[in-house]
């Protein structure tokens, strides 16, 4: 009986810590681990009315901050080109 309860506690650990280190994990889009999304895979999550640009009611991350210094146009709406001129962020640890 002590047996099947520690399988059974086990099994119960495992799938709980399974599920926590599912959710822990940052997303980025479906793109590689570690790695920022890519700016089609921004675009897809963000530009929530489909017009292909994002304005800063769209935009959420670190990104909302650097807003102003993306948009070179000055037109309140960021581009995939904008985006794809813009700095690339620093991973974590990079200096």
């Amino acid at each position: 009986m002590k047996s099947n309860f520690s399988k059974t506690a086990s099994i119960v650990l495992f799938t709980a810590l399974l599920a926590l280190s599912a959710v822990a994990q940052p997303s980025n889009g479906g793109g590689p681990p570690g790695q920022p999304p890519s700016v089609d895979q921004l675009f897809e999550h963000m530009d929530r009315n489909k017009d292909n640009r994002l304005s800063q009611d769209e935009i959420q991350g670190p990104l909302k901050n650097d807003f102003s210094k993306v948009d070179t146009n000055k037109d309140g709406y960021l581009t995939k080109a904008e985006l794809e001129k813009a700095p690339k962020p620093q991973g974590r640890g990079q200096r």
